[in-house]
């Protein structure tokens, strides 16, 4: 059988607690962290070609379970030998449980995540129940479909199935997600709720490796919770340390990493991923969900954390949005019809040296296509080389130096203009 999932630690950053390198070897090829990983929501990063998001240096891409089980349906993508192979992507993969989508169309709106509540109100938050489209019990999650309102049902089993059929190197127990505006009660028993289901996705994932034998061995991570709370973050972790080992000690497959999840206040982000990795062994990959604002890359990375995935610099793309190493700028202002620049020279990239702003601007303006393509392109360029330069710091031993360069120029004037 294929050779597992496996994590090798390099180097910690010494002035930090955690900080570091380290490779994740998966039998579709290895993965460097510090590590960015697209997100490509329905077996495709949105505008972008595969090689196109080769290109930009990224090391894997991630597929959404909720998405890919409405359609195509995974036994769809299990035929064609997995995601990878569906999409024509030479590299490692990824999928999410659809934990995300419990908080979404359970009680959230607009498919975000607040990580600063000042100016919001529950309403903005939460969803009235009768608006919902999933409703959360013991057993697992009833929703309506995005597509076309029929009706579904998700399980720890369920989400394990799907994952499975999709063939990813790395998936997600199934989590339940919520906002930074639920009770502590409602966070206490959905931190117990999620820790049970994780047993049921242990129980599960090793149930389906044993029938599905001769396929790729695929790892399963355990996604902790607990929101702001110390405590809970802390329980959440070591419970998902215990059931690993457990399984462990039964001969059973534990386990392979672990994802950190939740709404976050961003001013206590480095704090809430410091708990949880204190929690985690050191010899397992950290994954942080949903992070890729350039500030909480160096935070999240300096705290412990080991990869990252994020829809916003492909959704921030679509619109005109590009990062530069001076801060963030929107390509369909005014501003730029006769700038006739690159969107940033001194950081390069394929985009950069062959097109200019008053160019994509036009493009963004007229609606052409792609106008999205070229920011999408140029945005992960930036990401990932950014977390690659980062690693870079890491190893070479000038990390602080990097970061405050880094941060102080590129939120010298606001990271939006």
């Amino acid at each position: 059988m294929t050779q597992d999932t496996s994590f090798e630690l390099h180097t910690r950053l010494e002035s930090s607690p955690h900080g570091r390198t380290g490779t994740i070897h998966t039998p579709h090829g290895d993965i460097a962290t510090p590590a960015f990983i697209p997100v490509g929501t329905k077996a495709t990063v949105k505008t972008l070609t595969p090689e196109q998001v080769r290109s930009t240096g990224a090391q894997a891409v991630l597929g959404n379970a909720y998405h890919l089980y409405l359609q195509p349906g995974p036994e769809i993508v299990d035929a064609a030998g997995g995601l990878a192979a569906f999409q024509n992507w030479d590299g490692p993969t990824y999928t999410d449980s659809g934990g995300f989508q419990v908080m979404s169309l359970g009680v959230g709106f607009k498919k975000v995540l607040a990580m600063d509540t000042k100016g919001l109100t529950e309403a903005d938050i939460r969803a009235k129940r009768k608006d919902r489209m999933a409703k959360v019990d013991e057993e697992g999650v009833d929703f309506r479909s995005v597509i076309d309102g029929s009706k579904h049902r998700f399980t720890p089993e369920v989400s394990m199935q799907i994952q499975h059929q999709l063939g990813a190197d790395i998936m997600f127990a199934f989590d339940e997600l919520t906002t930074l505006v639920d009770t502590r009660r409602y966070q206490e028993d959905s931190v117990a709720r999620t820790h049970r289901w994780a047993q049921r996705c242990l129980d599960e994932h090793e149930r389906l490796t044993q029938a599905r034998a001769g396929k790729p061995l695929q790892s399963l991570w355990g996604v902790v919770q607990g929101a702001q709370y110390e405590d809970l973050r802390r329980r959440a972790a070591r419970g998902l340390v215990e059931l690993s080992t457990a399984a462990e000690a039964a001969g059973k497959r534990g386990f392979g990493g672990y994802g950190i999840g939740g709404a976050l206040e961003k001013e206590n982000l480095g704090t809430i991923v410091g708990w949880v990795c204190d929690e985690l062994p050191e010899d397992r990959p950290r994954h942080l969900l949903g992070i890729s604002e350039p500030d909480d890359l160096f935070t999240a990375i300096e705290y412990g954390a080991d990869t990252f995935d994020c829809v916003a610099p492909t959704r921030l793309g679509r619109h005109g949005g590009v990062y530069t190493l001076d801060g963030r700028v929107n390509l369909t202002k005014a501003q730029f019809k006769r700038d006739f620049e690159p969107i940033d020279a001194e950081l390069g990239g394929y985009v950069s040296e062959n097109y200019s702003r008053a160019y994509i601007h036009h493009l963004l303006r007229a609606k052409e296509y792609l106008g999205g393509t070229l920011c999408t392109l140029h945005n992960l360029h930036f990401l990932v080389g950014l977390v690659d330069n980062i690693r870079a710091a890491i190893t070479g031993g000038y990390y602080e130096e990097y970061r405050d360069e880094f941060l102080g120029r590129y939120y010298a004037a606001g990271s939006a203009k």
